[in-house]
């Protein structure tokens, strides 16, 4: 059996959400809204201003499901966790394969290989679909750059073995070569949707303001799910461990951003299920979404959760919302020796 539990997201500024017995109420402007059983939810994700109640706070303390507070623009804030859990056999392990070259290498190599493999599935997707003779060229060009950058990965090179910089500089490079095409799989409204390269801090266009946002739920869902199997989400082995600082959990998102976030970005674009007013522009050049334009995006996030996919390892249909989990889980059972290497979710 499969449970996909939801984490509730609050955008509405002054809502306040209380608890009543074995329920979830949320009250906006003194009106009840919507109720909804502590079962059904995983956690809560705020934004702006939002008042939670004392009981809502310790509840979910006490079942250590997080709640999570970010800005009115989508900067995190805090988060909310309970008791640490899990066995700290499982960390122990994951400090000791942190500290060995060898293993953390290994590691993050799987992590590197999964992220432009699905990279590229995005890339070769979009030359597919497109009519267009000097674009499906110019995708397809990247398509084999990114399928060479994973050949280079995977071959073991006399006194590259354990060289993180030479892996993070080819996941650098893959990085840089799809998000030179990305715009090229943009097909409605591109006057405004027109993305160049990356901008993270403020971004600079729609595209990017899109991208950020999401990449900060996905995130908090990648903490969430190492968390959940007893991992530490603070000892990472691509990205380095600095204060703070989720690694663990952006080693995790490394592989699913491309699949989780690039392609509903697309979708929302070029099914026109988010338009100009959906954005805004602050000062200093920032574009940021407004507050109807994140509810429209939470919702197809939650959307997207629900639908699935074939996992290779499990050899199954599985929710997307639960792949996060099921990848913490097998760096769980390699950290713990049962599976060789770990496998990264490859998106077909």
């Amino acid at each position: 059996m499969q449970q996909l539990m939801n984490t509730l997201y609050l955008t509405t500024p002054g809502t306040y959400v209380k608890r009543e017995g074995e329920s979830v109420e949320i009250h906006i402007d003194g009106e009840k809204k919507m109720e909804i059983p502590f079962i059904h939810l995983s956690g809560i994700v705020c934004f702006g201003n939002i008042l939670l109640s004392p009981g809502i706070i310790n509840r979910f303390a006490e079942e250590n499901r997080p709640i999570i507070w970010h800005d009115s623009i989508g900067r995190f804030k805090a988060r909310l966790v309970g008791p640490t859990n899990g066995n700290v056999l499982l960390r122990k392990a994951q400090m000791e394969a942190w500290a060995d070259p060898k293993k953390k290498f290994s590691i993050a190599r799987s992590i590197v290989a999964g992220k432009i493999r699905n990279a590229r599935e995005v890339v070769q997707r979009g030359a597919r679909d497109d009519s267009r003779p000097e674009v499906q060229k110019k995708l397809r060009s990247i398509s084999k750059k990114l399928a060479h950058a994973v050949d280079r990965i995977a071959q073991d090179r006399p006194g590259l073995e354990n060289n993180m910089e030479f892996l993070r500089g080819i996941e650098g490079n893959a990085a840089k070569d799809y998000f030179s095409v990305y715009g090229e799989l943009i097909r409605a409204d591109k006057d405004f949707f027109c993305f160049k390269k990356r901008t993270r801090r403020p971004p600079r266009d729609a595209v990017n303001a899109l991208l950020s946002f999401l990449y900060t739920i996905l995130l908090n869902d990648c903490i969430s799910a190492t968390e959940g199997v007893g991992l530490d989400p603070q000892f990472g082995f691509l990205h380095e461990i600095r204060p703070g600082r989720p690694s663990l959990a952006l080693d995790l998102m490394e592989e699913l951003r491309s699949i989780f976030v690039d392609r509903l970005v697309l979708t929302l674009i070029n099914r026109k299920q988010i338009s100009r007013s959906s954005f805004s522009e602050r000062p200093g050049g920032s574009i940021l979404l407004t507050d109807k334009g994140r509810k429209s995006v939470i919702i197809a996030y939650q959307e997207r959760k629900q639908t699935k996919r074939h996992h290779q390892v499990l050899d199954q249909q599985v929710p997307f919302g639960l792949i996060p989990h099921v990848q913490a889980r097998l760096i769980a059972r390699h950290l713990r020796g049962d599976l060789e290497q770990y496998i990264p979710f490859y998106f077909r």
